[in-house]
Order: C-alpha cells, then sequence, then structure tokens
C-alpha cells in the first residue's frame, strides 16, 4: 500500500493536499420519512449555513489511557495537526498509523523507521469521499482527534449527532424488527434528548475535557459504524432533529433496558439527584394481561446468589461507600430492607455483620452488591429469599428481584411492549416521560 509521510526528523516540505471533503450530509432537505413520531414532512435547514438544524456535532471519547492508537481506513484519507490546518501524513487506506504520545507531545510513525517529528497537537484524521476511519478494528463515521493527556493519547470521535445516533440506538435498544418502529423512534428521540443536554449549540466553547460523552454505559453505548442496521437507522432518519420538550426546554432522557411494573424517580437511583416532574415515577402495567409490558424482556425476573466471600466483599464495598477507609474483613450474618422507596425499591439495605450494622443508600445498593464476575445487582426492585446460616454467619443468600437498570426514564422493553401493543413513538414517551412533548431541538 502506498503510504506518505508530510514532514519528518528534517525539516521537510510540506506537500499540499487537496481541502479534505465535507463530511457526509445528513438526509437531504425535502420530503422526511414517514415517522410513527408524527414528524412533519418537511426537515429544517438553516438558511444561513444551508446545513440541516440538527446537524450539530459531537465529541465522543473512545479511548484515553493507551500510549499508542493505531488508526487506519477503507480508502484515501490522512492526518493534520494544529485542529486540522496543517497537513501531516496521508495514506491510500489500509496501511495503519500509529499516533504515539510521550511528554505531553504527539508524534505519527508507520513501518520502519517513517515517523513525524513530536508535535503538541492536536492530530485530526480524515476519511476521503466514500472511505471511512479504522479504529480499535471498528469503522467510524466523521473524524478522529488524537491530543496528548497525561495518561495516554485521548481518542475522540467527531461527527454530527445523527451519524452518532446511528451508532447508538442498535446497541441501546437492540437491532429490532420492523414491527417495533415505534419503540426504536422514541429510543431515538430519547438519545438525541440526552445528547442535546451535554452537546452545546455552535459559538460554544469547547469542553474542558476534549468530549462531551464517552462511548460507553458511562453515557450511551456508541459502537460507531460497524453497529449500525439498517432497520434503526431508518428510526433514527424518522425522527431527525426531533426531542422531549418540557415547559419549552429540551430535557435530559435517561433510559434503561426493563422496569418489573413501574419506574422510579431520580433520587431512588442516584446520588444528590434533583427530582424532576418529567421523570417522576409511572406504572407500567398492561391492562389486558395484568403483567408488566417489560415482561418480554428475558432479565425481567431474576434470582442474585451470593456465597460468604461474594458477602464480604459486598459489606466491605458498603464500608467503603459510608466513607471507611481500609475497613476490616466482617462476616455477614444477615441482610434486611427496612424501608422502600415510592415505586417499590430498595431505599435502605442492612447488612448485619460480627461487628455491628453496615447502612446501605439505595444510590449503593448495586454498586455494594456484586457477583462473582463484578457486575453490578440487576436493580434495586428485589426482596431477600433465602438464606442459609452455618453458626450464625451466613452461607448462601439469594435476592429475587425484577427489572434491569436503575429505573429511571424510557423501559426499554416496556417501549418495546407497547409498539408491539400498538402505541406510536409519542404515546409511548408521554408516558415514560410525564408532560413532556415532541419537537425540534433547535
Amino acid at each position: 500500500m502506498h503510504r506518505a509521510l508530510l514532514g519528518g526528523a528534517a525539516v521537510l516540505a510540506v506537500v499540499a493536499l487537496a481541502c479534505a471533503p465535507a463530511l457526509a450530509p445528513l438526509p437531504s432537505a425535502g420530503r422526511a420519512p414517514a415517522s410513527s413520531a408524527g414528524a412533519p414532512d418537511v426537515a429544517r435547514v438553516d438558511s444561513a449555513t444551508g446545513r440541516l438544524a440538527s446537524d450539530r456535532q459531537v465529541l465522543v471519547a473512545l479511548a484515553g489511557r493507551g500510549r499508542v492508537a493505531e488508526v487506519s481506513a477503507t480508502g484515501a484519507w490522512r492526518i493534520d495537526e494544529d485542529g486540522g490546518a496543517t497537513a501531516f501524513v496521508r495514506g491510500t487506506g489500509g496501511e495503519p498509523w500509529r499516533v504515539e504520545v510521550q511528554g505531553g507531545r504527539l508524534r505519527v510513525a508507520g513501518a520502519g523507521n517513517d515517523a513525524t517529528p513530536w508535535r503538541a497537537g492536536p492530530f485530526v484524521a480524515r476519511a476521503a469521499a466514500g472511505a471511512v476511519l479504522r479504529y480499535g478494528g471498528t469503522r467510524y463515521r466523521g473524524e478522529l482527534v488524537f491530543s496528548a493527556t497525561d495518561t495516554g493519547v485521548l481518542v475522540v470521535n467527531r461527527l454530527p449527532v445523527e451519524d452518532y445516533l446511528r451508532g447508538v440506538v442498535p446497541l441501546e435498544i437492540g437491532t429490532r424488527q420492523g414491527g417495533d418502529q415505534a419503540a426504536m423512534e422514541a429510543q431515538a428521540i430519547a438519545a438525541r434528548s440526552y445528547t442535546y443536554m451535554r452537546v452545546p449549540g455552535e459559538g460554544a466553547p469547547p469542553p474542558a475535557a476534549g468530549w462531551h460523552v464517552v462511548a460507553s454505559v458511562q453515557h450511551q453505548v456508541y459502537g460507531g459504524l460497524d453497529a449500525e442496521h439498517p432497520v434503526v437507522s431508518a428510526a433514527v432518519e424518522a425522527t431527525e432533529g426531533l426531542v422531549l420538550r418540557y415547559g419549552g426546554l429540551v430535557v435530559d432522557a435517561p433510559y434503561f433496558a426493563s422496569c418489573g411494573g413501574q419506574t422510579a424517580g431520580p433520587r431512588e437511583a442516584w446520588r444528590d439527584a434533583k427530582e424532576q416532574p418529567w421523570l417522576r415515577p409511572v406504572d407500567d402495567i398492561d391492562p389486558r394481561t395484568g403483567r408488566p409490558y417489560c415482561d418480554l424482556s428475558p432479565r425481567n425476573h431474576w434470582q442474585a446468589n451470593f456465597d460468604p466471600s461474594m458477602l464480604r466483599a459486598a459489606a466491605q464495598r458498603a464500608l467503603e461507600a459510608s466513607g471507611v477507609k481500609a475497613p476490616r474483613a466482617v462476616s455477614v450474618t444477615g441482610v434486611r430492607v427496612p424501608e422502600r422507596t415510592p415505586s417499590g425499591r430498595a431505599a435502605t439495605l442492612v447488612l448485619t455483620t460480627d461487628r455491628g450494622d453496615v447502612r446501605v443508600a439505595a444510590r449503593d445498593i448495586r454498586y455494594v452488591l456484586r457477583d462473582a464476575r463484578g457486575a453490578m445487582l440487576a436493580s434495586t426492585h428485589f426482596t431477600v429469599g433465602r438464606e442459609e446460616r452455618s453458626r450464625g454467619a451466613l452461607t448462601h443468600l439469594t435476592l429475587e428481584g425484577a427489572g434491569n437498570g436503575h429505573g429511571v426514564g424510557l423501559c426499554q422493553w416496556g417501549a418495546i411492549g407497547r409498539a408491539r401493543a400498538g402505541a406510536d413513538a409519542r404515546a409511548i414517551l408521554r408516558h415514560y416521560y410525564p408532560g413532556t412533548v415532541v419537537g425540534y431541538a433547535d
């Protein structure tokens, strides 16, 4: 494969390159696809720029601790520095280049001794028309931005919000059948609202961290171009630019897998959370069956089993969460839930130990009660089931629970159940986010 370095150990003339092509446009203005969300027929275009009003750019952090970031492309591509002002490296596709960090500076290295000088950066990788970038074995739309940090190379995918959502919605709600379109559209609108709350409009200063969201459960799971699915992309396109509003303002719209019959309020799930009128707990029982709409979920009902070592580890995490430094090992002799939240979830968990009671607040319960692999408890919607003891200490504990996730906002499996029962996207969103309306973001 042909590749060329622009620059080197000696001072070299920089080869002039054509301007990088513009990012692929979003669906053209005109007739928008039919949508159960009831989107207007005409997509809105900014009269000053000619771009779709929903074409806001999001910065997605992909990695930040590696000393080397390897990048390639499916066709012609280039790496620029100084925010894209100076041409640096170009390639024809397939050949990998390494972005390396040392002493707060970056360079691009290839096979053999090919390497650019060390620079302050950031570097920006761009693919030519018809090609896409590849990083970590995954293809990405838009650009990849590389910056030096104290911990390594920060890798950020910069792309339009609508393209970002194509790589989010399939991983958050799954690659559904066409008959589940209303649920996928509701998920797209909720995810877009969540994104817009974290991505300011034009003219806003860049985020100090270098990114708006992380490509994981910390924010929204994002898998780039390789995660996209035609059926889900159609739902994203059908709702293009649409978000949730309450009192005229775009609102945060959290979501989760399944609720077990009733959603939760923010304070039931998160530390120092503020209650919001559109995030109040709602019932999710299907009146036709008397069962939760989310009973479609294979994990809506579950059991979690704990042995003595897991219980000791849980008690240690609980003590650390309460502020105890380097707590001594304890033996757990009992577990109880003395109080519950308005939605029926555990408000407090008490671990009785040989050194006294350890109280765990609702927001810490899932963190404290982990399985042998370290995975958090599915939800706080549980009861204490079977207990076995030997010489006063618990040797086995079973928790019987319902739901999967924090419980606040949209119940994804419930949305699927409602879609299959005939509800459209707007009806689904009205139920899970009471008092909201669907409207354009800008």
